[in-house]
């Protein structure tokens, strides 16, 4: 065995000791708040892609869209039929296209109505709450609203929040909170979304 192997060997078996122990010490078991934010690309993405993990154990899981409800979302079109899936979707769409800040609100409280209900459940096992960064900024919620159902919900329920400029508070609730961040962006260079891609 060569010097480099010896060492590449008792550097991996320090990281092993290093991981064995902070696993030991991760003994308390409960629901989540998750919160993805950032101005990057991929936090809807990232929160499908733990509603398909949670599906694929059998799990009950809920789905609140808040604003891109009605755009065509390929992971929603998938995973439709599985009967522990429900999605609530915001009547409105994109609130920078209905321009219209009464109609938005009552849409946005209307669903809210079904995130409350899902948030409540001891059976529902994940919920997203996908986009509801800015129904906060825009004041369409109440931050002490979100907060309070947040704080209430069953102690087994995980909840992942989406959405850019996450509020203060709900970053200081959250459990782990990951910031997508924009390096490079297709979209700036005038190439459009690509169907099976981005949505």
């Amino acid at each position: 065995m060569t010097d480099r192997d010896t060492r590449h060997r008792n550097s991996m078996q320090k990281l092993k000791t290093h991981v064995d122990e902070r696993i030991a010490a991760a003994n308390e078991q409960r629901g989540l708040l998750l919160v993805f934010t950032g101005n990057g690309k991929g936090k809807t993405t990232a929160a499908w892609g733990t509603v398909t993990r949670a599906l694929g154990y059998g799990y009950r899981v809920g789905v609140v869209q808040f604003i891109k409800g009605q755009w065509e979302c390929g992971e929603r079109e998938r995973l439709a039929e599985d009967p522990n899936l429900e999605v609530a979707i915001m009547a409105t769409g994109f609130t920078w296209e209905t321009q219209n800040r009464e109609s938005d609100t009552r849409a946005c409280r209307e669903v809210w109505q079904q995130a409350e209900r899902l948030l409540r459940d001891p059976d529902v096992y994940l919920v997203v709450l996908d986009e509801i960064t800015y129904m906060l900024k825009f004041g369409y919620l109440d931050i002490a609203t979100v907060e309070r159902a947040l704080r209430e919900r069953p102690a087994e329920q995980t909840v992942i929040v989406t959405g850019r400029n996450a509020h203060r508070e709900l970053i200081d609730m959250a459990d782990t909170v990951t910031e997508m961040r924009d390096v490079k962006h297709a979209f700036d260079a005038g190439i459009q979304a690509r169907r099976g891609i981005d949505y």
